[in-house]
């Protein structure tokens, strides 16, 4: 095995463990976010109507696997979250911020002091946003429903539009929350512009991905014939595998992040793209 290919190697060996990493802190994590991010529907059209609207959106979700009834005790549980329990669970949302930042420490080796309380703290400042991102991801949403089949559309030209207006809603919206990480929790802090570059280029290869996770949610199989018909287990295994690529796109795109600040800081100047290892073999 030459040097270049070691080297290779390596990285993607390191990639596999860094997503694990940010993958199991985001399981902590994820059904806080989406719990607070229904909870702020409330504030404007209050606790029944936001939650006859948003019941209402499941169309969008396809039914193979059982995912609306999922989703449904998800809107029950965060339309009725309440104040006390919105606080509480900003604990456990705030651990993705420390699963992204240890990912990307396990890609790039670095002095880090107080790595968990800084990262949690770091993405805090996205609930401020939080509110705004999801009454436009249901603003859109709102207008997609009539386009799904269980909604009276179906028509080849209804699911075009309904793809390409998903995708862009959620590519826009997750482009805002992942140009903050990018400059703020993740390691690096790069310059703004290259934070958006960053933040925006990764959101549109995670968008891909989640659309498809809604694909995989419209095969008709059963995931828990792997774990003797329990259903439960398949699902939550299902979700924790796609959490792990999810965050193996993140962290290659904040990786080139990282590529490009550098680039930028060293301005004219060409960077050398030979392999440490390669480069150490040529010097002896």
């Amino acid at each position: 095995m030459t040097g270049t290919t070691r080297w290779y190697v390596g990285n993607l060996s390191h990639l596999a463990s860094a997503a694990a990493t940010a993958s199991f802190f985001a399981g902590i994590a994820v059904v806080p976010w989406l719990l607070l991010a229904t909870w702020s529907t409330t504030w404007t059209r209050g606790v029944e109507a936001a939650e006859e609207r948003l019941l209402a959106l499941d169309v969008l979700i396809p039914p193979q696997m059982g995912g609306r009834p999922a989703y449904d005790e998800l809107v029950s549980a965060g339309a009725h979250l309440g104040v006390v329990g919105a606080l509480v669970a900003l604990l456990p949302a705030s651990f993705w911020g420390e699963g992204l930042r240890r990912g990307c420490l396990a890609l790039r080796d670095e002095d880090d002091t107080l790595t968990g309380w800084r990262a949690r703290g770091a993405l805090l400042p996205v609930l401020l946003v939080l509110p705004l991102l999801t009454a436009f991801v249901l603003g859109i949403g709102d207008r997609i429903a009539p386009l799904t089949p269980d909604g009276g559309g179906g028509g080849v030209g209804d699911m075009v539009l309904r793809v390409i207006l998903g995708f862009h809603v959620v590519w826009l919206a997750l482009g805002v929350v992942l140009t903050w990480v990018m400059r703020y929790v993740a390691t690096g802090h790069p310059r703004w512009w290259v934070a958006f570059l960053g933040g925006f280029g990764t959101s549109a290869f995670v968008t891909g991905f989640l659309s498809g996770f809604q694909i995989f949610l419209a095969i008709p199989v059963d995931v828990g014939v792997p774990f003797g018909g329990l259903g439960f287990v398949g699902g939550v295994v299902a979700v924790g595998l796609w959490l792990y690529l999810l965050h193996a796109v993140l962290l290659v795109g904040w990786s080139v992040t990282q590529a490009i600040e550098r680039r930028a800081r060293a301005g004219d100047t060409p960077l050398s793209v030979t392999p440490p290892a390669a480069a150490a073999g040529g010097a002896s």
